[in-house]
């Protein structure tokens, strides 16, 4: 592990702040842009299309959308809903697939291109060529996917009146929950309607092989209907900026941790409880630390457990930088479990595999690392592998398309930063024995011990 230059799975023509993945489509979603100032650069959404070819990830651009003067700082998705934090406000967006129709680019009425997939051709490649040359364009289209992107609304989600800034922003696993935090130190709370919500979660955790059929039924009720949100919540939750927030999958509590040392734990918008990292570690002292990061996991082949992650990093910056630290608490009591050093580059942001093994960290050097959640040990580690800060990681998820995208990996990442460049990170499945072997060579010592002790004292057994 050291300085390990990843190659580009993705270099977009802007500074890239935010990354997810669709888990039913495998599409990954990235977003960023040089804002309202006029420097020439863009602001836009770019729909990537992910493949494995030959054990090597690598990644077209599959569609494009613009924002106009607003660069996507965050997004979260839910179902074929984006919300995504464009300065003070959050912009709602529906993303969909559409058959072709013998158009090989089309511009939507929200500012959209439509990109056509490159791929490398091979020995067929001039064929392609002529086909295209006399006219058979359509039938190339066919094979193009095609993502149509509606702008269908908005929220003020920062009422700061110097410099409104949604920070975070995060849809409850239900879908039934939107909720934004900012430079305001408010949390905003939106009910989306039950029934899209419904429809949404339920098309979420359908398998790849039925959406055929099922959208031929589901699909059109849906795409005829857009979210609609009442506002549910608005409450002072931190003094300053509210730098990340997190709801538990039964919406029960939610987790925010702020620019003022504090991480809270909220029901509803009521407080239950403030965490204390450093409780039995008296030689940090206390406001020379504050909470950066925090996440929600599950815990692999435990269904009903449930684990808080936190990432605290140094208030202010010394000469001889000291340790950033990563902690683990009990997801149902809240009380510490485990807190481990995490190196002295500062931590940027901090990402959980689907299943809850994983935990991903970037830094605002560049580095990124893959830690193991039960241990908090560090896996894998690609030193300054972006040239500046990393704004944003996403695990491949654990869906179908999701495994399918892993290949021979234990865990798949994705990392973004200010260098306009998306990479993936990978750690490969590790090798391990069957029991029934372990077991032989138990077998193997038991027997090679009786006989050497037999051999030197005769008569012994």
């Amino acid at each position: 592990m050291g300085k390990r230059r990843m190659p580009d799975l993705y270099r977009a023509p802007f500074p890239l702040y935010t990354i997810k993945v669709d888990p039913k489509t495998g599409w990954v979603i990235t977003a960023g842009g040089g804002g309202g100032s006029k420097t020439g650069i863009k602001n836009a959404v770019h729909f990537l299309g992910l493949e494995l070819v030959g054990g090597q990830h690598c990644a077209t651009l599959v569609h494009s959308h613009d924002t106009d003067t607003h660069a996507t700082m965050n997004l979260a998705i839910g179902g074929d809903v984006i919300a995504a934090g464009q300065d003070g406000r959050c912009s709602l967006m529906r993303f969909r697939q559409r058959q072709p129709r013998g158009k090989a680019a089309a511009k939507d009425g929200g500012g959209s291109e439509q990109g056509t997939a490159r791929r490398r051709a091979g020995k067929g490649g001039k064929g392609s060529e002529g086909a295209a040359a006399r006219g058979n364009v359509s039938e190339m289209n066919d094979n193009t996917t095609q993502i149509s992107v509606d702008s269908f609304g908005e929220v003020q989600s920062d009422l700061n009146p110097q410099d409104p800034l949604q920070k975070c922003v995060r849809f409850s696993p239900d879908l039934s929950l939107l909720l934004t935090g900012g430079t305001d130190g408010h949390i905003r709370v939106w009910e989306v309607s039950l029934s899209y919500a419904k429809i949404a979660a339920m098309l979420r955790l359908l398998p790849n092989c039925y959406c055929a059929g099922f959208s031929l039924t589901v699909m059109p009720l849906l795409s005829h209907q857009y979210p609609s949100l009442k506002e549910k919540l608005d409450f002072k939750a931190h003094e300053g900026e509210i730098e990340d927030l997190d709801i538990s999958p039964n919406n029960k509590h939610l987790v925010t941790v702020g620019r003022d040392f504090a991480c809270s734990i909220w029901s509803g918008n009521q407080l239950a409880m403030s965490l204390c990292w450093h409780e039995k570690m008296p030689q940090i002292a206390a406001k020379s630390y504050r909470y950066m990061s925090c996440r929600f996991g599950k815990v692999e082949d435990q269904k009903d457990t449930l684990r808080l992650y936190t990432v605290q990093i140094p208030h202010k910056r010394d000469r001889k930088p000291p340790q950033c630290y990563l902690s683990k608490w009990d997801g149902q009591n809240f009380l510490p479990m485990l807190t481990n050093p995490c190196g002295t580059e500062v931590i940027s942001t901090l990402a959980v595999s689907d299943s809850g093994t994983f935990l991903g960290l970037g830094t605002v050097t560049g580095s990124v690392a893959i830690y193991v959640a039960f241990s908090l040990q560090k896996l894998y580690y690609a030193q300054e592998s972006h040239g500046i800060v990393v704004t944003d990681l996403a695990f491949l998820p654990d869906t179908l398309k999701g495994q399918s995208l892993k290949g021979n990996n234990e865990a798949a990442m994705l990392s973004v930063a200010v260098d306009s460049r998306c990479q993936m990170h990978t750690v490969r499945n590790r090798r391990s024995f069957p029991i029934w072997l372990v077991l032989f060579f138990c077998g193997l010592m038991v027997v090679g011990a009786v006989l050497l002790l037999q051999h030197l004292f005769p008569g012994f057994i």
